[in-house]
């Protein structure tokens, strides 16, 4: 079984992944939801550190300094990743994450972790990307501290559906608006074809009728490449 198809039942088994009938808060009635906010335990975050890290490699290889995990949800997942990095492909990579209010005593300063300087490669990594708006408000935190370069985006989920204000994913909008790549380690058409008819944890979540309710959603909410 490769990474992708683990994670895909992992979020599962955590409850992160449901299937029913959600209203997001852009006020669509979808029939998934996602909350990464779910994972919680010890074993729990070293799984999912391990699936980012996996697909960091692939994606961005082993040539970056720092793993940048915008507050707050980022930074659990930035620090799990790290780790995971170093166990997995003996790599040292640096975390950092942006405070939400800056810090004007002891350990002053708008970031947490390690210090971003020029020249450094950086990462960002993220639970999943909706609207781009976290990357709005941490692309100049970023830039700000040098001459970095930006690899890419790291999201775990790809929701594949059209933004508010266009026809591209969330994903696809951040690439063609900040120039890096954005990825994801699985996105929903692989999600639904590891999911149709499968057992996960003694019952299938995804079957005949759940399948056409998904498409349905995509038919009227998918995203436009």
């Amino acid at each position: 079984m490769d990474y992708k198809t683990e994670f895909i039942e992992f979020m599962v088994e955590s409850d992160v992944l449901k299937f029913g009938e959600f209203t997001l808060k852009s006020g669509r009635k979808s029939p998934f939801f996602m909350n990464a906010g779910a994972y919680v335990t010890g074993s729990q975050l070293k799984r999912l550190g391990e699936y980012y890290a996996q697909a960091i490699h692939e994606n961005f290889g082993d040539d970056f300094d720092v793993l940048f995990g915008p507050a707050y949800k980022g930074i659990p997942i930035g620090v799990a990743t790290v780790i995971a990095f170093y166990n997995l492909y003996g790599k040292e990579i640096k975390y950092c994450s942006n405070r939400k209010e800056e810090k004007d005593h002891g350990d002053a300063g708008i970031l947490l972790g390690s210090e971003i300087k020029d020249d450094d490669r950086v990462v960002i990594i993220e639970d999943v990307t909706t609207s781009g708006k976290s990357i709005e408000e941490t692309y100049p935190i970023i830039k700000a501290q040098g001459d970095v370069e930006i690899l890419g985006l790291m999201v775990s989920l790809n929701r594949m559906e059209k933004g508010r204000d266009s026809d591209m994913s969330a994903i696809d909008e951040i690439e063609q608006k900040y120039g890096f790549p954005a990825r994801a380690i699985v996105n929903m058409d692989e999600v639904v074809e590891t999911l149709h008819n499968h057992m996960v944890n003694g019952r299938v979540v995804i079957d005949d009728d759940m399948k056409e309710q998904i498409r349905l959603y995509y038919k009227e909410y998918g995203a436009v490449k």
